[in-house]
């Protein structure tokens, strides 16, 4: 990168970024609010959860109850951190600097996986929904125009970016609430899936009961809950382009989480009571078969669009997401020094050409896979619970750096303090701990573990010396 600098990136300057020139804060809270929904309201709620309903029936709104509880914790304390060192790099550069070097690589680049696993799973779920309306067409076909058209958006300057992100995350919006309100409707009017059937929330206890397949099924399904909440952490990546990050980052952090529980719980308990859990098949949308289940085929059309929506615009998310960490790793000297490279509209545009290379992965891994979507969640799943573990041991570096300084926590602390911080960890643990105990999830798992293993012979082979000798975290504010 050159050594200039823009207007831009001095502003930036003056509110406590850490950034190199580059990068620029144009996103808005508004714009903050929906990149967090988008990347969370997507393949997890609108495909993801026929997996879970199959797997644990109308008890799947408790797990969505516990991982949501979980969740809104995690950011809570990504939160606190964020908004006393707003930076592009977010929890991998917390993570250095409140853990160490190493551990600040191994949270940065396992975030990077999961990012890559869930972009893989949301092109493997656009494939599926196109298939819905061009059952003969290849896959790949549909993969390439969502590679391109995510390009062409990621390429043009984050204030854009973060426009059309709102737009695209305010049709899922509107769709959720449409869902539910139309849902709602439906039952009023005695509509039902077949003559004679009944319709209402009687469907919840009447097939089976609450938990109709006991414990294990309530297990089964938490790995794909957990990855359900995957991509909310993108709120703290976008500190480092936030105008107002002490501003923006406490109303997302605060609002989001609530949302995106309340439209997954909403939804599931409509779509369960207009249509009993057991009729709901595993390859496909819930939303889409239900509504076809009940005669209203223009709706299942409709509801197709919606989702294949979501699944870009979190593809979308994860890519924006993807390639500001990259960015901030090379800054850190935890990644080649090519991915500092900036357009002059402010993209780090040689990480994203990475981004793309993981969508053609995508592309290939939906032509030689069967069942690729669920052997991607689990797979993600992992991912997601070794960043929020991160996230909270983080915190905790972080408070005890400040209690040793003699500073009291501001005025974004975590709920609870460090007990909740150290409760949320137990709950990590314990789907860890599920993740080993099923035989469907244990390769995923262990997919997880080599890969830490590779960052670890990475660090010890090279990575270290590179990193201390280039990491910019010594610029993060001082406590």
């Amino acid at each position: 990168m050159s050594g200039s600098r823009t207007a831009a990136s001095e502003a930036a300057r003056t509110t406590g970024d850490a950034d190199g020139p580059g990068l620029q804060r144009e996103l808005s809270t508004r714009h903050i609010i929906f990149i967090a929904l988008g990347s969370a309201i997507g393949t997890g709620l609108f495909l993801g959860s026929s997996a879970a309903i199959t797997a644990a029936g109308p008890g799947v709104l408790l797990a969505y109850l516990a991982a949501g509880t979980a969740v809104f914790f995690v950011m809570r304390a990504l939160g606190e951190m964020a908004v006393r060192e707003p930076v592009s790099g977010s929890f991998s550069a917390y993570a250095f600097r409140y853990l160490g070097p190493f551990a600040g690589f191994l949270t940065g680049w396992s975030f990077v996986f999961e990012l890559a696993i869930v972009i893989i799973a949301d092109i493997t779920a656009a494939a599926l929904y196109m298939q819905f309306w061009y059952p003969g067409t290849p896959a790949w076909v549909w993969i390439a125009a969502v590679i391109c058209f995510i390009a062409g958006i990621n390429i043009a300057r984050v204030g854009r970016y973060g426009e059309l992100e709102f737009w695209l995350s305010i049709v899922k919006v509107v769709a959720v609430l449409a869902m539910i309100g139309g849902g709602i409707a439906l039952m009023l009017m005695g509509v039902s899936y077949e003559p004679g059937a009944p319709t209402g929330p009687q469907n919840l206890v009447a097939h089976g009961g609450l938990f109709p397949t006991g414990a294990a099924g309530m297990l089964a399904a938490l790995s794909i809950v957990v990855f359900s909440f995957g991509g909310i952490e993108t709120i703290g990546i976008t500190a480092g382009e936030a105008k107002d990050p002490s501003g923006a980052i406490p109303k997302a952090i605060n609002s989001v989480p609530v949302r995106i529980l309340l439209f997954y719980v909403g939804t599931l308990a409509v779509t369960m009571s207009l249509v009993p859990w057991d009729r709901i098949e595993l390859d496909s949308s819930p939303f889409v078969q239900i509504f076809g289940q009940l005669g209203v085929p223009f709706a299942a059309h409709l509801l197709n669009f919606v989702v294949l929506t979501a699944a870009v615009s979190a593809v979308n998310g994860c890519t924006y997401s993807m390639g500001r960490l990259l960015y901030s790793l090379a800054q850190d000297g935890q990644a080649p020094r090519v991915f500092t490279r900036v357009s002059s509209r402010g993209v780090p545009w040689a990480s994203l050409l990475v981004v793309v290379g993981v969508m053609v992965v995508g592309a290939v891994v939906n032509t030689v896979a069967e069942d690729a979507f669920v052997t991607v969640a689990q797979i993600a799943t992992f991912s997601v619970v070794w960043t929020w573990t991160m996230i909270l041991l983080s915190h905790l570096g972080m408070r005890r750096a400040m209690t040793a300084a003699g500073e009291r926590p501001g005025a974004f602390a975590m709920p609870g303090g460090t007990a909740a911080t150290w409760a949320t960890l137990a709950f990590v643990a314990f789907v860890v701990g599920v993740l080993a105990w099923l035989p469907e999830s244990r390769q995923a798992l262990a997919i997880g573990l080599v890969w830490v293993a590779l960052l670890t012979l990475v660090w010890v082979v090279g990575a270290r010396r590179h990193s201390l000798r280039h990491a910019r975290t010594g610029r993060l504010p001082q406590p």
